[in-house]
């Protein structure tokens, strides 16, 4: 009987301020959606740094193929078998290289139609010829240690030129990490209005339902059974903001996050168990916000 009267309360509560807590669940769903957007690009960019970690730093590109045009080649001529040999050997001596790794055209070639394979119109225009060889090169610190290799190796003979790939995806944190900062900065200030907002419409509920709690009060009922019905109230108010921000959390990842790894050669996608752990953790934010805040609200609202 008791659960009865609390969903009925409830209901009268909902039915009765139906246009804020419509309001309060877009802006909980959009709050929520914002939230959990910025902790998607966390994984994403935690994901990318994982996946080149480890990985090579340097390539240095050879005097070969398509290169043979470029000024420093023109200069110097095509790599020889001497000059490639003097190179790989100062490499290894080197002590901020961890390793090295010769890739010659067809090697080069190979990887290129792997990595470009989702382009066939783009692989056809390109030939084994056209793919220079390099020295793939892995560093003991890819912060420190970028310097002094690239010192010793540039404008050296049969080197045309060195890409700092760690220079490169660094710039592309910084643009990931700049968009994570920005949507959790507007959800932020959107959760404090949502606050704000669970907090009106509970007190617009309890005046409007002044009488009825009075009454209960004088009979004997407990502080916990008078608020109970509005604590409710503001939890399902989150839920349902949860559930909107959920199919707003898939569309991100599907549409937004995924589409933009077809852009990169390497495709690190966020997995599924990702986006739920994201999902779930939205959904105790949205149920303890609107519960913690109904919890305070009341206290000082519903007193005789």
């Amino acid at each position: 009987m008791r659960v009865q009267f609390v969903l009925h309360e409830v209901w009268i509560g909902l039915r009765r301020n139906l246009t804020m807590t419509i309001a309060l669940v877009v802006v909980v769903a959009i709050s929520l959606s914002l939230l959990g957007t910025g902790l998607l690009f966390v994984q994403q960019v935690n994901k990318t740094r994982a996946y080149w970690q480890g990985r090579v730093q340097l390539s240095i590109y050879l005097c070969s193929g398509g290169n043979l045009v470029d000024p420093q080649c023109v200069k110097n001529g095509p790599v020889t078998a001497a000059e490639r040999t003097q190179l790989l050997t100062e490499l290894r001596k080197m002590p901020q290289v961890a390793k090295v790794t010769y890739v010659s055209q067809r090697q080069g070639f190979a990887q290129f139609k792997s990595e470009f394979a989702g382009n066939p119109s783009f692989v056809n225009s390109v030939t084994a010829t056209d793919i220079p060889e390099s020295f793939q090169v892995k560093l003991r610190n890819a912060q420190t240690d970028v310097g002094a290799v690239t010192a010793t190796v540039d404008g050296a003979p049969g080197v045309d030129q060195i890409d700092d790939n760690a220079s490169i995806l660094d710039k592309f944190y910084k643009l990931l990490d700049g968009a994570r900062n920005a949507v959790v900065v507007i959800a932020i200030i959107l959760i404090i209005a949502a606050i704000l907002l669970v907090a009106n419409t509970i007190r617009l509920s309890a005046f409007n339902r002044r009488r009825e709690t009075s009454i209960m009060r004088l009979v004997g009922a407990s502080n916990f059974y008078v608020q109970l019905p509005f604590l409710v109230e503001g939890m399902i108010a989150g839920l349902f903001g949860w559930l909107v921000a959920t199919g707003l959390l898939i569309a991100v990842k599907s549409l937004w996050l995924d589409g933009l790894q077809s852009y990169f050669v390497f495709n690190v996608q966020l997995t599924t168990t990702d986006l739920v752990e994201v999902i779930i953790l939205a959904m105790i934010i949205g149920v303890v916000l609107c519960g913690t805040t109904s919890f305070l609200t009341l206290r000082r609202y519903l007193r005789i």
